[in-house]
């Protein structure tokens, strides 16, 4: 991945609906696979739900002057090459069956999720770990986004502050808050939510995916990212070394401003939390 200009690599910003769907078809269909798909893995089972995701050139980043602390500035950054990423972060029933078959400890006096919500309360070597295992099983390399590619996804096309505008409704993603960007809110109405909040993360794939089929990039669990908070100044590619990590996509947890597409956030690289999951990139190439 890198900045670019080259105007050969289609700018998503630019196409309609129709026409980003049209380019995950048309990628998905020279290099043979399905626009969604699963890998078989050895063990019989199936792995993750993926869904293709188009090279191209997007806005990456906040262009808002008074942007907060941490976010970095508007640039466009070109994703070379196509890639796979999970419809849906790893759930807690895809842990649990590749801990049983592995043998991988997953401590159960934390708090765990259940089924099909995301697995949360696992560290980052977890994360590593269980893709590692997933490569094994599928004789192909699954690993975690950076956060060029999570963002490039979680956009799918959009300029706008979320995939579905620069509003959330409460049917489009689990947040904390729906406090409504930009406008104030007077006397006791301040302090009521705008949305009955859920209190927890909630089953994978409840809200509307985006165009690319995408599903929950907004809210639910922050996603861990393979990029260190403290990388090269273009945050394009991961560092070597370091300790704070970049996670993306707010939680049930924070308020819906901590959710936009450009939002980030650091996380220890140990780090254990109830709204901090993960999702897996498979790669094409």
């Amino acid at each position: 991945m890198n900045a670019s200009n080259d105007l050969r690599a289609p700018f998503v910003h630019d196409l309609s609906p129709a026409q980003l769907r049209a380019l995950q078809e048309n990628t998905a269909s020279q290099i043979g696979l399905a626009v969604n798909f699963r890998d078989a893995l050895s063990d019989g089972a199936s792995g993750p739900e993926l869904a293709l995701i188009p090279a191209g050139v997007f806005t990456m980043g906040n262009p808002d002057p008074a942007r907060d602390f941490g976010e970095l500035p508007a640039r466009q950054v070109q994703i070379e090459t196509s890639y796979a990423i999970g419809r849906h972060c790893v759930t807690a029933e895809d842990f649990q069956r590749y801990a049983e078959a592995s043998g991988h400890p997953w401590p159960d006096h934390l708090v765990r999720t259940e089924g099909r919500q995301p697995v949360t309360n696992i560290s980052r070597a977890d994360a590593t770990a269980y893709l590692a295992w997933l490569s094994e099983q599928s004789g192909r390399t699954y690993r975690l986004p950076t956060e060029a590619e999570w963002e490039y996804a979680a956009r799918a096309g959009s300029r706008s502050r979320y995939c579905f505008g620069d509003e959330l409704a409460c049917s489009e993603a689990n947040t904390g808050s729906f406090r409504i960007v930009g406008r104030s809110v007077q006397g006791w109405r301040r302090y009521l939510p705008f949305c009955a909040p859920m209190n927890q993360a909630v089953d994978v794939g409840l809200y509307p995916a985006n165009i690319w089929g995408l599903h929950d990039m907004h809210g639910n669990v922050w996603e861990y990212t393979a990029d260190l908070w403290e990388g090269p100044a273009d945050a394009l590619s991961p560092g070597k070394t370091g300790q704070w990590y970049v996670t993306k996509g707010g939680s049930w947890f924070e308020s819906a401003w901590q959710a936009r597409s450009a939002a980030r956030k650091p996380r220890w690289f140990d780090e254990l939390d109830v709204n901090l999951g993960f999702r897996v990139l498979r790669e094409t190439a």
